[in-house]
């Protein structure tokens, strides 16, 4: 399975995010990866609704959208109607999580699960088999451009361990802190995924940083 690169919205200019969009339309990346917070389940507030409407009237690339919110289960046909490709809940924040996975795909998206810097994979092997993708933050969420957390490695090992049992075709994402450097080091690990943001936005050719990121092993 060759793994995908989906660059980060949250790292973008956001004074003209039209042309950051195109230019990962230009790109080799495989889908764009867009960030919703609420300002209550982490302490920020990014995107909402009439901008995700936006990236997808210019994006050519599938969304990626990330829910950092809470309650979520209650937002989820708005964002297919918006063109979610996929959409990524958060463990901690759905009660009746397997209810959610099938409200997700009842509206033809994708659904991924992500799971907390402190969350334990084993939380997963009783709906792992219904997932199409889980997300490893790789930082406490809530901002760009923090810190990887090194432990992130042992637990794709974990968790692709755990997908090779129950969801042979799991996405394995990352999501945080991913860079030049450590992303070969998740590939081998198990990692399919790779979220960047500030090492493509921040970088002096992110086209070329995609492509980077895309052809590394």
């Amino acid at each position: 399975m060759k793994h995908w690169v989906a660059p980060s919205i949250l790292a973008a200019n956001f004074g003209n995010l039209q042309a950051d969009v195109e230019m990962v339309n230009r790109s080799q990346a495989d889908c764009l990866h867009v960030d919703i917070m609420d300002g209550r389940f982490v302490p920020n507030i990014s995107f909402g609704f009439p901008v995700l409407k936006s990236l997808q009237q210019h994006s050519s690339k599938p969304l990626d959208v990330h829910l950092m919110i809470i309650e979520p289960e209650k937002y989820i046909q708005q964002f297919a109607d918006l063109g979610a490709s996929i959409l990524t809940v958060h463990y901690e924040t759905c009660t009746h999580l397997h209810r959610t996975i099938h409200q997700i795909k009842d509206f033809g998206m994708q659904a991924g699960v992500a799971l907390n810097p402190h969350t334990p994979i084993g939380l997963l092997s009783a709906i792992l088999h219904d997932i199409d993708l889980v997300c490893l933050m790789s930082v406490n969420p809530g901002f760009g451009g923090q810190k990887f957390i090194p432990y992130t490695y042992h637990k794709v090992r974990q968790l692709k361990a755990l997908a090779n049992e129950y969801q042979p075709n799991l996405r394995i994402e990352i999501d945080g802190g991913v860079n030049l450097e450590n992303a070969p080091k998740l590939l081998k690990a198990g990692a399919n995924v790779l979220v960047a943001g500030s090492s493509v936005f921040k970088s002096a050719n992110p086209t070329q940083s995609i492509l980077d990121l895309k052809n590394c092993f």
